[in-house]
């Protein structure tokens, strides 16, 4: 009588346990490196994001605004490159020139720090300011009072950035807001944009100077409280003109912005987003030009 055969063992012998199998941790090093190289010539050569950290574009940009800024568009050069790892230099690869209205990305040029200002005059032009009007090549740039606009009023946007005006009002919802006065800009080439210039301080007046043939004379849309070319011998702003070699890029666009409540909680992540900003463009509009005929 059979009590049975002994159990077969169904496993091939040669499959290894799982267990025994070996990391490569040098393919796996290697994987990593080839990664982060692409996000950090992506970043340095196609587009980066930054943040809005001060009120010197408003009404424009808003501390919390977070952007998109693309390198290629004047170009390539020391201050494309990622972090300012890349040392000072004048060189410029496939160089193209800004526009009147662009938002550039300009490094202070004793710093490693980016600043964010708009192109207000182009190599070559003669710049003045007079009483807060920009005087370009002789002729005043116009400016056109416009009716006051509502910015958000919250942990980012305080609205106390401007000394002794007090700006905040109740909108028709009962809303508390940021009521600010604004001036519409008009560039030679159309470019049409919103500025804020609402008392006399000492930048409002710039005796006129020719910008070099490399470089770009820059302000910021809140002119009475902006460091920008105008600031020549505070080092706070960026010492007259701009070289070209000195533009990290143009911002193109608002990702999101954040209204200054954001927590590690993950709700906050979405209620601390400010509504109405997203995608918004950065490009500034042309203005139609009137028939001369």
């Amino acid at each position: 009588m059979s009590t049975g055969s002994p159990a077969v063992n169904d496993i091939p012998k040669n499959k290894k346990d799982k267990t025994d199998e070996k990391v490569d941790w040098l393919a796996e090093i290697r994987g990593l490196a080839i990664m982060l190289l692409a996000v950090f010539a992506f970043h340095s050569f196609i587009a980066k994001p930054f943040y809005i950290p001060s009120e010197s574009m408003m009404p424009n940009l808003l501390v919390g605004d977070r952007l998109v800024v693309s390198k290629y568009p004047y170009g390539w050069n020391w201050s494309s490159i990622s972090f300012h790892l890349a040392p000072r230099g004048k060189w410029r690869l496939w160089a193209a020139t800004p526009e009147y209205g662009d938002i550039v990305i300009p490094v202070h040029p004793e710093r490693d720090e980016d600043y964010i200002k708009r192109v207000v005059a182009l190599p070559g032009d003669r710049i003045a300011v007079e009483n807060g009007q920009i005087i370009l090549n002789g002729t005043p740039v116009p400016q056109k009072v416009e009716p006051a606009i509502d910015l958000p009023l919250d942990a980012n946007s305080r609205c106390d950035g401007f000394d002794l005006d007090n700006f905040r009002a109740t909108d028709d919802t009962g809303k508390r807001v940021c009521r600010v006065p604004v001036m519409r800009e008009t560039m030679p080439n159309g470019a049409t944009y919103l500025i804020i210039d609402h008392e006399r301080q000492q930048l409002d007046n710039f005796a006129e100077i020719t910008v070099p043939d490399d470089a770009v004379f820059v302000m910021g849309d809140n002119r009475d409280h902006s460091a920008d070319s105008r600031e020549t011998i505070s080092d706070r702003g960026l010492l007259g003109p701009v070289p070209l070699a000195n533009i990290g890029g143009r911002a193109e666009f608002i990702t999101f912005s954040l209204d200054g409540t954001t927590t590690l909680n993950p709700i906050s992540w979405f209620t601390s987003l400010r509504d109405g900003r997203a995608w918004t463009t950065l490009r500034p509009p042309l203005a139609e030009r009137k028939s001369t005929q």
